[in-house]
Order: structure tokens, then sequence, then C-alpha cells
């Protein structure tokens, strides 16, 4: 029997099926399974929405004129949940006024096919999508590893375990006060818990010393910003993070590290983390020294500010503070 090429490229991905009409259900179903892909058939969007919480499914293909729930409220509730906003969804349609294309789009549809549907084209789109949710799967594997390596780096570390997550909360607060979107948030409060993610290259040593460190361990130190974005560079996850990663200790006034960049230059996601990430650590303890109370850490802030930091940004912090910690 001749091998058809197709199959070079399935690793038995499981497909559901989305339509109300049998007979183009029997079809989709013949196509796919014609190349070994795994497939199983829903004729309304409610038993869709059911079978991706029982099944591990790779891909969806949604036709868009059903009875009841149509594929355009389907697609928008698969990309609003969390558990399946990454399963690729490809919507089949009759219609081809723009206006509906356009429609789905906003609802999150990765591609489109017009009915009658081409098996070629067809399955040229699958592929595609289901080696792309493999790589985002591996992203997210990836991205996992690298979060729970930060926070491990941090749990050897007695007087810094929490730093990170406390930093993250403050960071989400910072960012929401000043009016940012969910993603930019989002983003801030992944890398507050990645930005001490460098430490792992420091020697242990050095971040367990009760004593101030002399200049040469300082210098060390001063890697890690580095470091922590060079781990995290080659994953696509990082985008925004980096910049707060490196310069999470670059000063106002350009006397900070590792690069010196001063003021503005500064990305605005770094100048926010360097405050939330300095109070903490201020009234956290320290080998060196005990923590200070939550009062003179604001005055560390307001004193610092337009030297250390940004001084508008250091006012909205702390009012949020003087909220957390009920202070007049």
């Amino acid at each position: 029997m001749a091998i058809d090429p197709e199959n070079l490229f399935n690793n038995k991905a499981k497909i559901l099926v989305v339509d109300d009409n049998q007979q183009n259900v029997d079809l989709l179903e013949a196509y796919l399974l014609s190349v070994g892909y795994d497939v199983i058939a829903a004729m309304n969007g409610m038993d869709a929405l059911q079978l991706v919480t029982t099944h591990d499914i790779d891909l969806i293909i949604l036709d868009i004129m059903m009875p009841g729930m149509d594929g355009y409220e389907v697609c928008t509730r698969l990309k609003d949940d969390e558990n399946t906003r990454l399963i690729p969804v490809i919507m089949l349609t009759a219609l081809n006024a723009l206006d509906d294309k356009i429609k789905g789009i906003e609802c999150g549809a990765d591609d489109f096919l017009n009915k009658p549907v081409n098996r070629v084209e067809l399955l040229a789109r699958v592929r595609s999508l289901v080696n792309s949710k493999k790589l985002n799967e591996s992203l997210i594997s990836a991205r996992n590893v690298i979060f729970t390596l930060s926070l491990a780096v941090e749990a050897h570390v007695p007087f810094a375990r929490g730093h990170s997550e406390r930093v993250s909360i403050y960071c989400e607060k910072l960012a929401t006060k000043l009016g940012y979107d969910k993603k930019f948030s989002e983003s801030l409060k992944e890398a507050a818990i990645l930005h001490d993610l460098g430490k792992i290259g420091i020697a242990r040593t050095i971040l367990h010393k009760p004593e101030t460190l002399t200049d040469d361990e300082f210098k060390e130190i001063k890697k890690h910003p580095a470091i922590g974005e060079k781990i995290c560079e080659p994953l696509k996850f990082a985008d925004i993070k980096l910049p707060a990663i490196r310069h999470h200790h670059e000063h106002y006034d350009g006397s900070g590290y590792p690069d010196g960049l001063k003021g503005s230059d500064i990305p605005i996601s770094a100048r926010m983390m360097s405050i939330t990430d300095a109070f903490d650590a201020m009234i956290s303890d320290r080998p060196y020294r005990k923590a200070m109370s939550v009062d003179d850490a604001i005055n560390v802030l307001e004193k610092e500010a337009g030297t250390q930091w940004d001084i508008d940004l250091v006012k909205i912090f702390i009012e949020i503070v003087k909220n957390d910690f009920a202070i007049k």
C-alpha cells in the first residue's frame, strides 16, 4: 500500500469536529481519519464545550451556523477559558462576507475554511495548527520549569522566601493603579517572580553572607539581573518581561546597574519593579540587619525619589502602601 505523505506529519492528534449536519461531520471525519488523526464529533455547541472538558483536544473544527449556540459563541467561550484558550479553532462557514470573518477573529478563531471544504487545504491547515499547539505546549512546559526554578532558588536563601511573590503582588497593584491593562499587569507579575532568577549564578556563600558584602562580592551580586535575562531570553513567553528582569536595579539618576540607564530610558516595568522590590526588601529581615518599619521604608522611598526611583511612581506606590497598611 502506498504511504500517504500526510501520515509522516501525524502524531495521533485528537481533532474535535463540531457541526449540526451529519454529512459534513462524516466528510471531515473521513478526511482526518485517512491520515491517522483521532476524531470525535459533536452535533451542537453545548456538547462541544462538554467534550473539551473530558478529552485532550488538539484542534477544533467548528461550524459557524448552528442552531442554538452558534460557532461564534462556542469559540468565545473556549477562548475565554484558561483551560481551553490555547486549543486552535478552525471555523467553517458558507459565508464569504468579510464582516463574518472579522467577527470570527474577534471571537478568537485561529483560521477559517469555506464550505465545501477542500481536502488538501483542510489537512494543511490542520497540520500547521496542530504543530503550533505542540510548540506552544513545549514553551509552556519550559515556562513552568523556569518559574519553578526561580522559586527554588529563592527557597535556598532563607531571608528571601516569599520575596518574589510579594513583589509580584505589589507590582500588580501598582500597574492597576496606573491604569495598565491585564496583559501588562500579568506580564509584570510574572517578571517579578523571575526578577532574582539570575542569583542561581551567584555563589551561595555570597547570598548567605551575614555581613555587609565586600566590593568584589557586590560586583558578583550585580551580575544577577543580566544572568536572569540570559536564562529567560530564549523563551518566547519572556517578551516584555526581559526589560524588567534586566533593569530592576537601575537608578533614576543613572547610578544603578547593569547598564547605568537614567530617567525615562529605564523601561517603565523596571522602574515600577525597582520600587516594589526595594520596599519589600526594606521591610524584611536580612542577615546583616533587621526589617525596617513600614513608616521607615516609606521615608526612604520619599528621600530617594528622584535619585534612585521615579518620583511620580513613588508617590503612587506610597498611596498603595498606606492603604494596605492602614497608615494615615
